[in-house]
């Protein structure tokens, strides 16, 4: 739309050229445009053009425009088939996943620290419905099957088994030390009560 004037100025002169027996090609008249727009005079232009107050309601009419073509586009049985058949590549689907975890990461961690929030949720789970439903579910068998698989997968996990190790030898280590230390005590006693 910037360009219009722009463009009807050069075919004109184009036109003047070619009835004169000259004639401008298409990557001619493309340099032409581009070198105008570079200069002073073309950015002063285009910067008048934007600040005319209908030239401003134009784009936003349009913009308006664009979001609703781009609404029916998304939400078309075409578009909608597209995206089943592209989300059912798994390596398509596993990098959205993670692009998208992050960000859905980074919006709970803002959520959580958001005391609005936080007073939302606490007033949502004091409901009697919500925690009847709560309870319900804790109780599902398809939850108590999920939270075995859960337990066994991290059971199984090398990390968890490295941590317990860690904490189990941290432990033996703090028996033998109280032992030695009680010991260590009684032989002192012994010791003070024969002399």
């Amino acid at each position: 739309m910037l360009l219009l004037p722009i463009m009807l100025f050069l075919t004109s002169c184009s036109a003047d050229d070619t009835s004169s027996g000259g004639q401008i090609d298409y990557d001619q008249t493309k340099k032409m445009v581009v070198d105008i727009l570079k200069t002073d005079d073309g950015k002063k232009a285009i910067q008048d053009v934007m600040s005319d107050d209908k030239m401003k309601e134009k784009l936003v009419m349009d913009q308006q425009v664009v979001a609703t073509t781009i609404e029916q586009t998304l939400t078309s049985d075409k578009a909608t088939e597209f995206w089943k058949k592209t989300f059912s590549d798994a390596k398509f689907a596993k990098g959205v996943a993670k692009n998208m975890r992050s960000e859905n990461e980074k919006l709970l961690k803002d959520l959580m620290n958001d005391p609005e929030y936080r007073g939302m949720m606490i007033e949502v789970f004091k409901e009697p419905e919500i925690q009847k439903e709560l309870a319900d579910a804790l109780k599902s068998k398809e939850y108590r099957e999920h939270l075995q698989k859960v337990i066994s997968e991290t059971i199984d996990s090398p990390l968890f088994k490295a941590k317990m190790e860690e904490l189990l030898l941290k432990a033996a280590e703090e028996t033998k030390n109280k032992a030695s230390g009680k010991d260590e005590g009684g032989d002192q006693n012994k010791s003070g009560s024969s002399s």
